[in-house]
């Protein structure tokens, strides 16, 4: 019996390490997995084991950023008319910087790949070996043409200025990619060895590639910075995403990002916050989220079970996102004067732009009120990115809003609370 109850007891105490280890998050040696001599294996290949999240990773853009236009007939988003395209360039009149008869605008069977489907769609052709985005750009919410480095489109090779961004596993030396997309691999390094154990392997497989769920928030985070950003790389001169880094590792050594001190007017408004595209990280890094802790993964998924795809890929819609967190907010008037209004409206504002202006937030996490705009005339405001106040004096509209700042909030709809006390609506 005493033999047998030992036994019993043996097991239970196995049983209760396995558990345990199943459920913990070690941290995870970066350096032994990154000095491994690895290969890149292919998202298909992850999918033989990891189908949920390669479902999932499917149905997000980061699977849709590259799309082979040879191999996949509905890459292309638009009816491609070379005629029309032209006559759309032409309305610009001096807007482009070449005549609109000279611009390039490639044959539909010339574009090897798309890059983009969401907010805006450009088109890769090869000349002399090496691949370049095609002077014209399809804003897909407007659906109009507008052109893109239409003077020097052919001196500013892709694979260099974005490649690594917008492809897998980007070489410059051997001037190609291992996958189309943002795929698995760009996030979690590469996976031979991890993919060459056998599935029953489970301890040893797990520690053979980065998990950003076993690293610290603060370098997880820099795996989205890597490319959520704009700057120079630092290994390698003229490339314009951070050549040389692998997720797990510190970004700084390999990436400068850009700034409004250092003369970037093009891509950052005059107070350092984004005015182009892909620089989330840029405004995340000055914002109060960044100093408490909260990460990009602390409100968007990558590839979630059981959520279904957002263009912005959040776990959850708007305000409610934010409500995760932001439970209670001030009890003033100035979180209820709009019926329709939401937390990212005033502190996300659309300033930024990807295609067209205004269809990027900010991610500063920051209200720019009309004093920010009279201190400086360049620098938008919320209040502004939907009404634009043409004939409503600056000065009139924060004096307003500090009153509304100081007056508790009324019962009643946010309609009534206007009329109550008298504001322009």
């Amino acid at each position: 019996m005493k033999s047998k109850d030992c036994g019993k007891v043996l097991l239970s105490m196995v049983v209760v390490a396995v558990i345990a280890a199943c459920g913990s998050e070690q941290a995870l040696d970066v350096d032994t997995v990154l000095s491994q001599p690895q290969t890149y294996v292919g998202s298909d290949t992850c999918k033989q084991c990891h189908l949920e999240h390669y479902d999932s990773w499917k149905m997000t853009v980061h699977s849709r950023m590259l799309q082979d236009a040879q191999k996949n007939e509905d890459a292309i988003i638009p009816p491609y008319n070379r005629d029309q395209i032209r006559t759309e360039l032409a309305k610009l009149g001096d807007k482009l910087k070449v005549s609109a008869d000279q611009v390039y605008i490639p044959e539909k069977s010339e574009i090897r790949y798309t890059i983009g489907s969401q907010w805006k769609q450009r088109y890769l052709v090869e000349k002399d070996g090496k691949l370049y985005i095609a002077p014209v750009q399809y804003n897909v919410d407007t659906d109009r043409w507008v052109p893109y480095h239409e003077q020097d489109w052919d001196k500013r090779p892709w694979l260099l200025g974005c490649g690594g961004c917008h492809a897998t596993g980007a070489d410059l030396e051997k001037n190609t990619f291992s996958e189309t997309s943002i795929g698995c691999e760009a996030c979690h390094g590469k996976g031979s060895w991890h993919a060459a154990l056998p599935k029953t392997a489970v301890f040893k497989k797990r520690d053979t590639i980065v998990n950003p769920a076993k690293l610290t928030t603060g370098v997880a985070v820099q795996i989205c910075g890597s490319c959520h950003n704009r700057g120079k790389a630092t290994q390698h001169k003229g490339a314009g995403w951070p050549v040389g880094y692998k997720p797990g590792k510190g970004l700084e050594a390999y990436y400068k990002s850009t700034s409004y001190a250092a003369g970037d007017k093009a891509h950052m408004w005059a107070i350092e916050f984004s005015k182009g595209h892909h620089q989330q990280y840029i405004d995340w890094a000055q914002s109060k989220h960044f100093q408490e802790g909260v990460t990009c993964l602390s409100c968007h998924y990558v590839h979630q079970i059981g959520i279904a795809p957002t263009r912005s890929q959040t776990f959850a819609a708007g305000s409610q996102q934010c409500l995760q967190c932001h439970q209670v907010v001030n009890n003033n008037l100035a979180h209820s004067i709009h019926s329709f209004g939401n937390c990212v409206g005033c502190h996300m504002p659309r300033i930024a732009r990807s295609a067209e202006f205004g269809d990027i937030h900010s991610h500063v996490f920051t209200t720019l009120l009309p004093k920010d705009t009279l201190n400086n005339p360049e620098v938008p405001n919320s209040c502004q990115t939907c009404h634009h106040h043409k004939d409503q004096d600056l000065k009139e509209l924060q004096k307003n809003w500090e009153a509304l700042t100081k007056l508790p909030k009324p019962q009643g709809q946010p309609a009534e609370a206007s009329v109550k006390y008298e504001f322009p609506r």
